[in-house]
């Protein structure tokens, strides 16, 4: 990722795809800074987006995405009273260009949800890709060891997810 110098310090896109570069989430968010974790994106509430080229739809709550800088994955944290608390895609490593974020999306995903169940979900559409898009073994098994790493660290709220999404939710919210 380039340095916070380099990135736009207003509106980002996100842009998620499938494997093989179709279109998948994608969003205008608004560049809040970088930590340690990576870059934060703040989304308001009534923040519009679109599955690829369906319909757009407004979300009703607001949240702040993190982008890590090396890591196959990316995070939302949603403000209350939205049922997910944190909700974590598989990915490639998000990749910089410009005011734009783009990563691929792996299928695999790991929701907490407020009530505090864990729940990792998708894996029979990932299992189904793996042969519809011909993942490479590679891919394969960074997406699996990401998604066992999401498991025991959101679990267990250490690092990015034991509360250091509070202050850049609160500029938003």
């Amino acid at each position: 990722m380039p340095p916070m110098s380099e990135v736009s310090t207003g509106e980002v896109r996100v842009v998620y795809r499938k494997y093989g570069g179709g279109l998948h989430w994608n969003h205008a968010g608004r560049l809040l800074g970088e930590d340690e974790h990576g870059v934060w994106v703040g989304c308001p509430a009534g923040t519009v987006a679109r599955r690829g080229y369906r319909p757009p739809v407004t979300w009703v709550h607001a949240f702040v995405g993190l982008f890590p800088r090396d890591a196959w994955w990316t995070a939302v944290f949603y403000a209350a009273p939205h049922e997910m608390e944190i909700y974590c895609d598989v990915t490639s490593v998000p990749r910089w260009h410009g005011d734009e974020v783009s990563m691929v999306d792996l299928d695999l995903d790991v929701i907490r949800f407020r009530d505090g169940r864990l729940h990792l979900d998708d894996e029979d559409e990932f299992a189904e890709h793996q042969v519809r898009y011909s993942y490479p073994n590679d891919v394969i098994g960074q997406a699996e060891r990401s998604a066992a790493w999401l498991m025991d660290a959101v679990g267990r709220a250490s690092g990015p997810f034991g509360g250091a999404h509070t202050p850049w939710l609160s500029l938003i919210t």
